[in-house]
């Protein structure tokens, strides 16, 4: 049976920026795990999106080239731009049922805003790893203190002390491998044109060498900066190759994310495994 699938460049207002995602809109429920990590391994994006309608609301689903993933950012906001843009959907807000609980999308002038769990942030536990994680940033110790390694949910997330830095740097990501953690989410204060911090994000463990841009880690990312610049709205750039900016909102216990998203290519599944 052939299934509707794109490609959408999301947190961007421009195609071939931001961060790619496959999304496919499922009509049925025969479609096993095993099927849905092998499209995603085919299309080879960070992350490839499955919709089911749900009741009210869209199942939905995200898996990277080698694992399924609790919680994406970016595929939401470009499942939400699919549904809006390509499936004739006329809620002006979506709900979406998830591993990570129920998530929301909403048009707004701005673009899609995304309600999302904020993610805790602590001093990290993983300290004995600092020697590890400075081979494989090639950072120095006077670069990377002890009290500049934070844990953020399945995260490890490092400050450093300026844009500049954090653009620069080349880590060695086998290395980065052989840290217990999802990804890691590198950040610094201030960076191009005016934005409250700028980022960065590895996750080898999760067959992505680096991501474009994450919605997720700017749900720690928002609780991070919040503290240390003392406002809850912020503006955030993802320093990748593509690049990408996000908006965030601390409130309460949740993160709003926004951005915007373009619809690269849009076609039919046919093959059936």
């Amino acid at each position: 049976m052939p299934y509707s699938i794109a490609i959408i460049d999301a947190f961007t207002d421009s195609a071939f920026h931001g961060n790619q995602a496959a999304i496919c809109l499922l009509t049925d429920t025969t479609k096993s795990d095993q099927w849905m990590q092998a499209l995603a391994a085919e299309m080879n994006l960070s992350e490839t999106a499955f919709l089911l309608k749900q009741g009210d609301g869209w199942g939905l689903r995200w898996f990277t080239p080698t694992i399924e993933v609790n919680l994406c950012g970016h595929a939401t906001l470009a499942a939400a731009h699919a549904l809006w843009a390509l499936h004739g959907e006329t809620d002006t807000t979506i709900t979406f049922h998830t591993l990570s609980g129920e998530l929301t999308a909403v048009q707004t002038s701005s673009g899609i805003q995304l309600d999302f769990p904020s993610t805790p942030i602590q001093p990290s536990s993983q300290v004995t790893h600092r020697q590890h994680l400075l081979q494989a940033l090639q950072s120095s110790e006077e670069q990377l203190s002890a009290d500049q390694i934070f844990d953020a949910g399945e995260d490890l997330l490092v400050m450093f002390n300026s844009a500049k830095e954090l653009e620069a740097l080349q880590p060695q990501t086998d290395l980065l491998k052989e840290i217990p953690c999802r990804g890691l989410i590198v950040t610094a204060a201030g960076g191009r044109n005016e934005v409250d911090f700028t980022s960065r994000f590895f996750a080898p463990n999760a067959g992505i060498a680096e991501d474009p841009v994450t919605g997720s880690a700017h749900c720690a990312l928002s609780v991070f900066w919040a503290e240390r610049l003392g406002k809850k709205l912020m503006r955030g750039y993802q320093a990748s190759k593509r690049g990408g900016y996000v908006q965030v909102e601390l409130k309460n216990e949740r993160t709003l994310l926004t951005g915007q998203a373009v619809t690269v290519l849009a076609g039919t599944l046919s093959a059936d495994i």
